[in-house]
């Protein structure tokens, strides 16, 4: 029988076993498809093929008969044919082959088009999903603006800054660290956070501050000090300039805008904050006691080590007005100290009064 025969037969009349695309295919075998000549599969599909075309279809016992094999190997193997697809039952439960190709197209074909009816829903979900991206990217930035805004806040005028100052001062539980360079603070200021600062001591919050050494000599921060040290205040000084800050309990650190005396800027991010205090504390540890009483060998310590601190700022090329303001003192002041020290050494220049410095304080080699 030749393959237009099969196919003449295999499209005569469509069977139940044509699978609906909704309905789950058939597995074949493990033994199929069949590769050798002695295999059951391969010997029944064969003998179908080779029938007298007059009589082409065939029962199990008949070809369990021609081809001398036991019915039950043959029903076997007649059943897994079926369910490939290469042999068709008739109605009088006999069997007609049916071309490999055309079992391919009947067998595979339900399951492609569902794969591709699948694929096209899945392109649809994924347009459908992907539609609502613009949306969660725009919720993404306003969340990231609002943790930013939580953990950094900019306020642009003097009134918000000592408004945001009392609100924290006012929350504080356990802790304000103040560092405030530029020598002695003015009058209003001092009168400002002196009610604000008993207030917090006496709830019982600590309080430590920085100066420069240029602060002992301002009367005004001298008796600032004395108040605010009576009830528990500590206060240091240092000769260099230092990063000028308040922060609250280790959480929220106030800093100043550069070039904006009138503005601030709030941090609240732990890990800044955490930097901050660090940086405090290294500070503190090489500042010196704040003694409101004028004791004479503290101030002429504290004077020499301006007056070195001068020098070697000179040498590293600072201009007086640069120092005086690094050091917080007046430009008047600083070319005072300058004088004396230069008078002292015996120089007859700032770089030679630097040299003569550095000499006094390397040690002489042993003889």
């Amino acid at each position: 029988m030749s393959t237009t025969d099969i196919r003449q037969g295999s499209g005569s009349t469509r069977t139940a076993r044509e699978a609906d695309p909704g309905t789950t295919l058939p597995t074949p075998p493990a033994s199929a498809p069949a590769t050798t000549d002695d295999d059951p599969l391969t010997r029944v599909y064969g003998r179908v093929l080779d029938r007298d075309p007059a009589r082409p279809a065939a029962h199990s016992t008949e070809l369990a008969e021609e081809l001398r094999l036991p019915l039950a190997r043959v029903e076997s193997a007649v059943s897994a044919l079926l369910d490939m697809g290469l042999l068709r039952r008739t109605p009088e439960r006999a069997v007609l082959p049916v071309a490999p190709d055309d079992a391919v197209q009947r067998t595979l074909g339900p399951l492609e088009r569902e794969m591709r009816a699948r694929r096209r829903h899945m392109e649809r979900s994924r347009e459908q999903l992907m539609a609502f991206m613009p949306l969660y990217e725009s919720h993404l930035r306003r969340q990231t603006h609002l943790r930013q805004t939580e953990h950094v806040e900019l306020l642009t005028d003097l009134r918000s800054v000592r408004e945001a100052i009392t609100e924290l001062g006012r929350t504080c539980e356990r802790e304000v660290l103040t560092a405030q360079p530029g020598g002695g603070r003015r009058a209003e200021v001092l009168e400002e956070a002196v009610a604000r600062d008993e207030e917090l001591l006496r709830r019982g919050v600590r309080m430590r501050m920085l100066y420069q050494h240029t602060a002992r000599f301002s009367a005004g921060t001298c008796a600032y000090v004395e108040r605010v040290g009576r009830l528990g205040a500590q206060v240091r000084t240092l000769d260099d300039e230092f990063m000028r800050l308040l922060v609250f309990d280790r959480t929220t650190a106030v800093i100043p805008v550069p070039d904006d005396p009138q503005a601030a800027v709030l941090i609240r991010e732990p890990h800044v904050v955490a930097f901050m205090v660090g940086a405090y504390e290294r500070l503190w540890l090489e500042a010196l006691p704040f003694e409101t009483e004028w004791d004479r060998q503290t101030i002429m310590d504290i004077s020499d080590e301006l007056k070195q601190t001068i020098v070697r700022l000179l040498t590293e090329g600072l201009t007086d007005a640069a120092i005086a303001r690094r050091l917080g003192l007046s430009v008047r002041s600083c070319r005072r100290h300058v004088a004396d020290v230069m008078s002292a050494l015996g120089a007859e220049s700032r770089f030679q009064a630097g040299y003569l410095l550095a000499q006094q304080e390397t040690p002489a080699p042993r003889a």
